[in-house]
């Protein structure tokens, strides 16, 4: 696995190689063909001729000596330091004639738990912070189910930057003309993570309430016969619509409300969006916006059908609400 910033991975480098050593190409044609430097070019050149392929991996960018790292029993009495007296760093630091911030970086290093996190009176830990390994999941398929309202540039007739580069693209632009978004409305069941989409051209509440109407009915037929919640951000549709409130009575399902401005309370479905963009709306260029429409269909039955899902043990969603 290559540095987090790395212009090029170990395949990468080898094609380099191969470019200069072995094709002829001079250096600085191949650096450009690839995006780098001539001196980053040199410098993985210089690394094969010295060590072969070998030379070609990352290497670990600690350094071989830190002389002036913390030694190991002054950590050990800034942990302990903590877990007695529940203080924090600056306290901690002034205490033991220690800077504030080598106090957070001991800490933090030895996974010790924020004073936020931790009870006042006994010390343990009670809270958990947002990035939790703990995941929750619903008990029942229908139980909770999570909307949401994806917003996308329409493509223009022909395809846009993404078929012919930004340059052509802004060469042929008639910013006097615009096409305008397509809203993909979706929703995911929190059990099952079954899903449903549409694609529609606006928002509003008569959109969003025809919208659960068909996706109750469609999780109907998967085998998902009651929708008893149904969670979603604080959009004014979905908050203040009445046609959204008249389609969940006549559903039977109780509206719930993420806390305003925190996303990761709709976290399903806003990482099904992702996927959604991922795999489907950028996957192929589409030359027309209809050509792109219509592909959402047969990807999100292969989504509910066949695609390995990594919470529900590789298996796909409808396999949590069919025998099969």
């Amino acid at each position: 696995m290559s540095h987090r910033n790395a212009r090029l991975t170990f395949q990468g480098r080898l094609l380099l190689v191969r470019r200069v050593r072995q094709e002829g190409w001079a250096v600085a044609h191949a650096a450009k063909a690839m995006g780098i430097s001539r001196k980053c070019a040199h410098y993985w050149l210089k690394r094969y001729d010295q060590e072969g392929e070998d030379g070609l991996h990352d290497r670990s960018s600690r350094p071989h000596h830190s002389p002036r790292r913390t030694p190991p029993e002054v950590a050990e009495r800034i942990v302990a330091c903590r877990r007695t007296h529940r203080r924090g760093p600056d306290w901690i630091g002034a205490e033991l004639g220690v800077p504030a911030r080598t106090v957070s970086r001991v800490l933090r290093r030895a996974g010790v738990p924020y004073l936020r996190e931790l009870d006042p009176m006994t010390g343990e830990q009670i809270r958990s912070s947002k990035a939790t390994a703990v995941r929750y999941e619903r008990s029942r398929p229908g139980e909770l189910v999570h909307v949401d309202v994806k917003k996308l540039g329409k493509i223009p007739d022909g395809g846009g930057w993404r078929a012919h580069g930004r340059a052509a693209a802004n060469k042929t632009k008639d910013k006097s003309r615009r096409i305008g978004y397509d809203y993909v409305h979706s929703m995911v069941d929190d059990h099952t993570r079954l899903a449903y989409s549409e694609i529609h051209d606006d928002e509003r509440a008569e959109t969003c309430a025809g919208f659960l109407r068909r996706a109750a009915a469609y999780f109907a037929a998967m085998g998902i016969t009651r929708i008893e919640r149904v969670m979603t951000d604080n959009a004014f549709a979905y908050r203040h619509g009445r046609d959204v409130h008249k389609a969940l009575a006549d559903l039977g399902a109780k509206q719930k409300f993420i806390r305003p401005h925190c996303p990761w309370h709709n976290g399903k479905v806003e990482r099904f969006n992702r996927t959604l963009q991922t795999e489907w709306a950028y996957r192929h260029v589409f030359t027309s916006n209809q050509a792109r429409r219509d592909a959402l269909a047969p990807w999100l039955h292969t989504y509910n059908t066949e695609r390995r899902h990594s919470a529900l043990g590789g298996l796909p969603p409808l396999s949590r609400v069919s025998p099969t």
